[in-house]
C-alpha cells in the first residue's frame, strides 16, 4: 500500500503536535482549529494501525510508537526545510534569524558584527531584539542569545559568557569626585533596572551595612540605564558586558568597590527539536570565539578626565 499521498499532509500536523504535546498549541502554530489537528492525527493513526498519543484529561502524551515517528518526521522535515532554504537562495546567500536582548545587541554584538560579516559574506542576518521570549516555532528564529539560568523548555542552551556587576557613573556627575569608598556611592543619585540583582546586593557584597538607600530612578531596559547614567541622571550598577563600550569611550567611569558575580549568564539557544543549520553553527562558533576574545582590554582612564 502506498501511504505517501495520505501520510504527507498529516505528518506536518503530527510533527507540530508532537513537539508541543498539545493539540491547541499545534493548531495555533499551523493556523488550524484544534479539531482539524485531532482529525489529522486520528487519520494518521488509522492508516498506521497504532496509537500515536495517549489521551488523558489534562492533554496528550506521545506513545512509544508516536515518539519513534516524531523523531523520524522531525528529522525529515528539518532536512526538507534546509534544502528549501538553499533553493530559495540559489545565489549562495543564506539567511540567519537571530533573537537577542536589545542591550546585548547594542553594546556587545553590533560592534563585533563586522568581523562576522567579513568571515561569512554569504550569510545575511535578521536580528530581532524584542523584549518578550520568542517562540521558536517553524518559521521563527534559528537561534537566540538569552540572559538567564541556562534552562528553557524546548531549547538547547550552550554557555556563552558569565557576567559581573559593578558601579559606574558619568565623570561629570556632581559629587562623583568625592567618592572614595563604596559607602560614598549612596550619597549620589542612583539609577536601576528591573533585574533580580540590584544595588542592595552590591552594597552587601561591598561590606556596607546599615545603609538606607534613597529612592532610585528606574528603567525597564539596561541600555536606558546606561544612557541615563552617561547623561548624568545618576550612578548605575552596570553589567560588565553592557558597560564595556561606555567605559572604553570614557562616557562612564568605574566607581570604588568590588565586582559582584551575576547570578545569570549569557547562553546561545536553539530549538531542541531540530539541528542547527550550517549558518547557525558558524554563528555559534563565532560567538563563542568573540566571548573568549581579550584583544580589546579597557584602556586606563586619563587623570585629567577625572579632574584629579
Amino acid at each position: 500500500m502506498n501511504l505517501r499521498p495520505a501520510l504527507l499532509p498529516a505528518l506536518g500536523v503530527f510533527a507540530a503536535a508532537a513537539r508541543h504535546q498539545n493539540f491547541a498549541h499545534a493548531a495555533e502554530e499551523l493556523h488550524l482549529t484544534a479539531s482539524a489537528v485531532s482529525h489529522h492525527i486520528r487519520k494518521l493513526e488509522s492508516l498506521l494501525g497504532v496509537a500515536l498519543f495517549q489521551r488523558h484529561a489534562r492533554g496528550v502524551k506521545l506513545t512509544q510508537e508516536g515518539r519513534q515517528l516524531a523523531d523520524a518526521a522531525t528529522a525529515a522535515l528539518t532536512d526538507i526545510e534546509g534544502v528549501a532554504a538553499n533553493l530559495r537562495h540559489a545565489d549562495g546567500v543564506s539567511v540567519l534569524r537571530v533573537t537577542t536582548l536589545h542591550s546585548l545587541a547594542y553594546c556587545w554584538l553590533l560592534p563585533r558584527l563586522p568581523r562576522f560579516t567579513a568571515l561569512h559574506p554569504h550569510i545575511r542576518l535578521q536580528l530581532d531584539t524584542g523584549t518578550a521570549l520568542t517562540r521558536f516555532d517553524e518559521g521563527g528564529p534559528d537561534l537566540g542569545i538569552r540572559h538567564g539560568p541556562g534552562q528553557w523548555q524546548g531549547l538547547t542552551a550552550q554557555h556563552l559568557m558569565d557576567d559581573e556587576l559593578f558601579p559606574v557613573a558619568s565623570p561629570g556627575l556632581p559629587g562623583v569626585e568625592a567618592v572614595k569608598t563604596p559607602r560614598d556611592i549612596a550619597r549620589l543619585p542612583l539609577v536601576t533596572d528591573l533585574a533580580l540583582q540590584g544595588w542592595r546586593d552590591w552594597f552587601r557584597a561591598a561590606g556596607v551595612r546599615g545603609l538606607r538607600l534613597p529612592e532610585m530612578h528606574s528603567f525597564s531596559d539596561s541600555t536606558d540605564v546606561m544612557r541615563a547614567s552617561v547623561y548624568g541622571v545618576g550612578a548605575a550598577l552596570a553589567r560588565k558586558v553592557i558597560a564595556q563600550p561606555y567605559l572604553q569611550r570614557y562616557e562612564l567611569i568605574r566607581l570604588p568597590g568590588p565586582s559582584l558575580k551575576a547570578r545569570f549568564a549569557y547562553y546561545v539557544v536553539h530549538p531542541s527539536h531540530r539541528a542547527p543549520r550550517p549558518a547557525a553553527l558558524a554563528f555559534i562558533d563565532w560567538l563563542k570565539a568573540e566571548a573568549e576574545d581579550e584583544r580589546t582590554p579597557l584602556p586606563p582612564i586619563p587623570a585629567d578626565l577625572l579632574g584629579r
